[in-house]
C-alpha cells in the first residue's frame, strides 16, 4: 500500500481513536534516531534473510490461535514457511518451542518472549506509535536485528508498509517481502481477546473493550483490502 492511500485510512483513524499525529511523528523520529545510532535492518536485509521462501503464515493473537499452531504443526512443514508472529503471538509460538522468522510489535505484547525469540534469531519489527515512547527508548536497545516502522509518514530507516494492528501490519510487512501465499492463523477479528494480546488478562480469554473491538474491525478492513488489491493469495484458518 502506497502511502497516499494509507494516508486516507491513517486520518480516519486518527479522528476515530483521537490519536495524536504529532505523537506520531515525534516516536517515529526517536525510533529513526535510535536505529541510526545502533544500526538496523533495511527491506532489503530482511528481503534477503526470508528470502528462502515467498509463502508465509502471520500468527495473530485471537483465541483460535493455539487450535492453528496446532494443526499447522501436524499438517504443515513450517521450514518451507516465513513465520511472522503479531506481537502476543510470539509467546504462543515459544511456548509451542516454534522460533519465528519475524516478530512484529508495538512492545505491548510479553516481552520477556519476544526477547527469548530474538535470541533465537527472529528479526524484530518494532513499531512506533505516540503511546510507546517510553518503551521505544527502554527496550528497542536490547534487540538486535530491528527493522522500524511507523504509522505516520515514513522517515530514515522508519517505514510504513501499511497496516494498523501488530496483525494486519505484519501481513502488509509479507505482502512487502514479496510474499505470494500468506496463511491467516489466529486472525479472529472477533470480539473475544486472549492472553496473548493482553498479558495482564486475569483469564485465558476476556470480552473485548470498545477500543479493541474497533482496533479489530480496522485489522479486518485492511485485511480485506489486501485480498482485494494485492497479488497474493490469503489463506485464513479460521474460515
Amino acid at each position: 500500500m502506497e502511502f497516499g492511500e494509507w494516508s486516507i485510512y491513517y486520518k480516519e483513524i486518527l479522528d476515530d481513536f483521537g490519536f495524536s499525529r504529532e505523537d506520531d511523528e515525534k516516536c517515529a523520529q526517536v525510533l529513526d534516531e535510535m536505529l541510526s545510532e545502533e544500526g538496523c535492518l533495511t527491506l532489503e536485509d530482511l528481503s534477503k534473510i526470508v528470502g528462502f521462501s515467498d509463502k508465509f503464515i502471520v500468527f495473530g493473537a485471537g483465541p483460535s490461535l493455539k487450535d492453528h499452531i496446532k494443526d499447522l504443526k501436524e499438517n504443515y512443514d513450517l521450514k518451507n514457511y516465513v513465520l511472522v508472529a503479531a506481537d502476543g503471538a510470539t509467546t504462543a509460538l515459544v511456548e509451542e518451542r516454534i522460533a519465528p522468522d519475524i516478530v512484529v510489535t508495538d512492545l505491548d505484547g510479553n516481552l520477556d518472549d519476544i526477547l527469548i525469540a530474538n535470541l533465537k534469531g527472529a528479526n524484530v519489527v518494532v513499531h512506533a506509535h505516540g503511546d510507546n515512547l517510553d518503551k521505544i527508548v527502554g527496550i528497542t536497545p536490547y534487540f538486535t536485528n530491528v527493522l522500524g516502522t511507523t504509522q505516520a509518514q515514513p522517515l530514515g530507516n522508519v517505514y510504513n508498509f501499511g497496516g494498523f494492528t501488530d496483525g494486519d501490519r505484519a501481513l502488509f510487512l509479507s505482502v512487502a517481502l514479496g510474499a505470494s501465499e500468506v496463511t491467516l492463523a489466529g486472525m479472529d477479528f472477533g470480539e473475544i481477546v486472549t492472553k496473548y494480546s493482553r498479558p495482564n488478562l486475569p483469564d485465558i480469554t476476556g470480552p473485548a473493550d470498545e477500543v479493541k473491538r474497533k482496533k479489530l474491525q480496522y485489522a479486518e478492513k485492511l485485511t480485506d483490502w489486501v485480498i482485494e488489491n494485492e497479488n497474493v493469495n490469503i489463506i485464513n484458518l479460521k474460515e
